[in-house]
């Protein structure tokens, strides 16, 4: 029997509406909607256009229940950190987004009443500058908030009326104690935030809700919404078939999600000094990995030449000219501070390489040659700290996501660690949604690695060996 759910899945630039289908020996996505999704700037900073989102998804599940009546559940995923603030159910202003300036003032304030030191011993996550911690002690609406809500559980607040917060995503906000995942209470009164804003948790696979009727009047059915790996690594992770306990994977998108999963966390100083995280995985899997610049340097850059052309890039063709580019190569960090933003990426990339001593590439191909090498060699280097970390002796790498279709970047990303590569499904964060809504439905295996064998058995990864 073949069972039938929607997964709305939500990326840092663009958005989809998957209907998922479900069988012994089925697992397979129609996508139904695509939109794009980024930053806008308003008077105040940097924001989503969150209004526009809802819209996007609202149509997108209308056209997935008219095109598949049987749909049994809906379940959302997204980036991490940003969130909406609520009073009395109403939204107070549109979610700023992680990439705002504010972030650096958080840091700061955020720091002078907790050291890191004793933050990572609480939280087990890695310093970044925009994790919801920092985002919520400068935020000017915080006092008039009566539930501050991530990205995924506000959508799913505004399909049901039902306010919780789901445990993986709640983990990369800093204040989810890291040993018990509960919220840490006494953290946020320390950094000025009051607890009574902080939703019940709830697990993968929990309902959440149905949705309210006027939702389930413009969706044309009334289903109801259940939580997943709300946070999109989490999701891509539970969908990645790994080869062995000891592989590594990487979830590739805009950003590139590099460790390994454990049992349990890793909170040494050493994984610290290494900036480290500890985030928390469908079934309390610990997600131990290191965030790394992704494809952001790429697209942004690719951005940058077509608003200097005038015209769209062929990037399938520019890959292509930059694989058969035979000049050695300089590399730059590609986590430097400075290619963080928006804007003006390969003038950016340039000065990284200027400062540090090294050529600039002067053609397109060459400089696309020597992003995703960087890139590569960024991932690599995560793999090898992961590894010396926990001691585990890492025999492949599972490059899920976007990234999955690069053969370039997976070529080079084997090379560099000299592990293979396994590269697929690139919607590893779509089937990870779909089965962790299958499995509440009793329509998928109990275990986490029987979900793995079903996506193992259904989608046949690339392999590349290192050269």
């Amino acid at each position: 029997m073949i069972r039938a759910f929607a997964a709305v899945d939500l990326g840092a630039t663009s958005g989809r509406v998957m209907i998922g289908r479900v069988g012994p020996d089925l697992l397979e996505l129609e996508q139904v909607a695509r939109f794009p999704n980024g930053p806008v700037q308003r008077e105040d900073g940097l924001h989503w256009d969150f209004g526009a989102l809802c819209e996007h998804i609202l149509d997108g599940l209308a056209e997935a229940v008219r095109r598949e009546p049987a749909i049994e559940s809906i379940g959302i995923d997204s980036w991490a950190v940003d969130y909406g603030l609520l009073r009395d159910g109403m939204l107070l202003a549109e979610p700023f987004h992680y990439r705002d300036a504010r972030t650096a003032r958080g840091v700061e304030k955020v720091h002078a009443l907790v050291p890191f030191e004793e933050l990572y011993s609480r939280n087990g996550l890695q310093f970044l500058p925009f994790n919801t911690m920092y985002q919520f002690a400068v935020d000017e609406r915080m006092p008039d908030a009566d539930t501050a809500l991530l990205i995924p559980d506000l959508l799913a607040f505004l399909l049901t009326g039902a306010r919780v917060a789901e445990r993986t995503n709640a983990s990369t906000t800093g204040l989810l104690a890291v040993h018990t995942a509960e919220w840490d209470r006494d953290l946020a009164e320390k950094i000025g935030v009051d607890p009574r804003i902080l939703p019940p948790l709830v697990e993968a696979g929990a309902v959440i809700g149905r949705l309210t009727p006027e939702v389930a009047a413009r969706l044309g059915a009334d289903l109801p919404v259940v939580a997943v790996g709300s946070h999109d690594t989490a999701s891509a992770v539970a969908a990645a078939p790994l080869p062995s306990r000891e592989s590594a994977y990487i979830s590739c998108g805009t950003w590139g999600l590099v460790g390994l999963e454990l049992d349990a966390p890793v909170v040494t100083d050493a994984a610290r000094a290494a900036n480290f995280t500890n985030e928390l995985g469908v079934d309390r899997r610990i997600r131990f990995l290191h965030n790394v610049t992704g494809l952001w340097l790429l697209s942004e850059s690719v951005r940058a030449w077509e608003a200097q052309d005038g015209t769209p890039i062929d990037l399938p063709a520019l890959l292509a000219q930059a694989a058969s580019v035979d000049d050695a190569l300089p590399l730059f960090d590609a986590n430097d501070p400075s290619l963080a933003a928006p804007g003006g990426m390969p003038e950016r990339i340039a000065a990284v390489l200027h400062e540090s001593g090294h050529p600039v590439p002067q053609d397109r191909p060459a400089l696309v040659r020597t992003i995703v090498e960087s890139i590569a060699a960024a991932f690599a280097d995560a793999v090898a700290t992961a590894a010396q970390l926990t001691g585990r002796r890492v025999d492949a790498i599972q490059l899920v996501g976007g990234g999955s279709l690069n053969e370039l970047l997976c070529q080079a990303t084997a090379d560099s660690s000299g592990l293979p590569v396994l590269a697929g499904p690139v919607e590893a964060t779509a089937l990870g949604n779909v089965l962790v809504q299958a499995r509440a439905a009793d329509a998928a295996p109990v275990t986490l690695e029987g979900l793995r064998d079903l996506v193992s058995r259904t989608h046949s990864p690339r392999r590349y060996e290192p050269r």
